[in-house]
């Protein structure tokens, strides 16, 4: 069963039926199943599959290489790769000899294979090069959670691999809808809103969703596995970021500098706070987490490139760095209690944020412009008196501005007149600082929607949860 990911099964099943080889290279964070799309599109038709090893030498690689290949191709038993030109040789004869239309070879955890000194990149550029793209027959799919090597050494290789990728595919986290599907598949039936309390604590990472059990809460599951000692995700914050950078603490640095600051940081703001240098190196750091799918950069309303702002917007980490860093088992129902508490509200509010931002698209289908071109963006008031600031701007072709304000809240919200009062003020000021011409219609979006009152309705226009999915 493979949950959502209908356009990559097509592409992938495009690429299968292909009259050419195709190189084809997915990579995407950490747990999000880029290895379990592949497999099990699959199953039962590689001509041969392996696993690269994390942090081990080229000899321990070449003899995984070896064991893989003589369980999967008896006639080459006997003979041993001491090189990875003699590896992929020796591929060239499984390939060869195999009788299927299309040879399906599948390497995961690619950038693994590739340790000091190994020369794996080169002997890779040579088998596909010299061999394989000069066929018809070859689908070699590769595969990589570390996306910054992937992007920078496979995709955008400025040597022999330069442009021979045929097909590349960033695999991303699920969607709220693709959440509730998974669930369904597991038989397991919560509601709307305890989905969203689940999907502001574990994002869209189908391996943490897998294990959300059948009769728990979502404050109980959150529970089980953040806050008990046998959880599986305790200790995943510190294994996510080895697994995929070297020298992981100058990327935590950073995650854990913009996780203070829930509006965005700029990158003079990130060196200070993560005491890095403002370098090119700073400019790798933040281009490998934003790959990686853990920062957004975003350039705020009517404001140039200079001006991005960057955001953490992966949203176990944020939890982790919230309310799992500093856990020393407080007791039982740790989690439960805390649902009253002021830390509590202040991180649901921003998480659920975070997850109307991921969902623009749906905001867009549920107010009737999907069909219209538009620029997302937030902004905020260049005076410091004023302090008004929007989280999320959709600025339409039609000359319509969206400003939306997104509420998390446990009932219908309820706009009195002191809010009422600041919307006025950041339509007010937005207008004036921007001198924008279009038309400006204040648009919320809630859990539960917004209870009808005298203010209420001074809103243009208004979602409920039920848009996100």
């Amino acid at each position: 069963m493979i949950i959502g990911r209908k356009n990559e099964i097509e592409l992938l099943n495009s690429k299968l039926n292909s009259a050419k080889s195709e190189f084809v290279a997915l990579y995407g964070r950490r747990r999000v199943g880029k290895t379990y799309l592949v497999r099990t599109l699959f199953k039962g038709k590689f001509t041969f599959h392996l696993t690269g090893l994390a942090n081990v030498t080229l000899e321990e690689q070449l003899i995984n290489f070896n064991m893989a290949m003589k369980e999967q191709h008896l006639q080459l038993k006997k003979q041993n790769a001491t090189n990875w030109m003699e590896a992929f040789a020796f591929l060239k004869q499984a390939i060869e000899k195999s009788k299927q239309k299309k040879k399906i070879i599948f390497i995961d955890e690619l950038p693994w294979l590739d340790t000091p000194n190994s020369f794996f990149i080169q002997a890779l550029e040579h088998f596909w090069n010299s061999w394989a793209s000069a066929r018809k027959d070859v689908l070699l799919v590769v595969c990589g959670s570390a996306a910054s090597w992937m992007i920078q050494k496979l995709i955008n290789n400025k040597g022999g691999l330069h442009n021979r990728v045929t097909q590349k595919m960033k695999i991303e986290p699920f969607s709220l809808q693709e959440c509730e599907e998974l669930l369904k598949y597991k038989r397991i039936t919560i509601d709307k809103y305890q989905i969203i309390q689940l999907y502001m604590a574990l994002g869209g990472i189908p391996f943490y969703w897998d294990a959300v059990e059948k009769g728990l809460s979502a404050a109980q599951n959150i529970e089980k596995m953040c806050f008990n000692s046998n959880g599986i995700l305790v200790g995943e914050f510190a294994n996510l970021f080895k697994s995929l950078f070297k020298n992981a603490e100058r990327h935590e640095a950073i995650v854990s500098t913009l996780a203070k600051k829930s509006k965005g940081l700029t990158r003079e703001e990130i060196c200070i706070g993560s005491k890095l240098a403002n370098g090119g190196g700073l400019t790798r750091l933040l281009d490998e987490l934003e790959q990686s799918g853990f920062i957004r950069k975003y350039n705020p309303y009517g404001k140039k490139s200079r001006s991005s702002l960057y955001q953490l917007s992966d949203f176990f980490s944020l939890f982790h760095l919230k309310f799992m860093q500093n856990y020393k088992a407080y007791g039982k129902n740790h989690w439960i209690k805390m649902i009253d508490s002021p830390s509590y509200r202040a991180w649901s509010g921003y998480a659920f944020e975070q997850v109307c931002l991921y969902h623009v698209s749906k905001i867009n289908e549920a107010l009737g412009i999907s069909g219209i071109d538009t620029e997302i963006s937030s902004w905020k008031s260049v005076s410091d008196k004023n302090g008004a600031q929007i989280d999320l701007v959709i600025d339409r072709r039609d000359g319509i501005i969206n400003l939306c304000e997104m509420k998390f809240s446990v009932s219908p919200f309820i706009i009195d007149k002191k809010y009422d009062a600041e919307l006025r003020n950041k339509v007010g000021t937005f207008k004036s600082e921007t001198k924008t011409r279009k038309s400006i219609f204040t648009t919320m979006v809630t859990t539960f929607g917004i209870k009808a009152n005298n203010y209420s309705g001074n809103i243009q226009s208004e979602l409920n949860m039920a848009a996100l999915f």
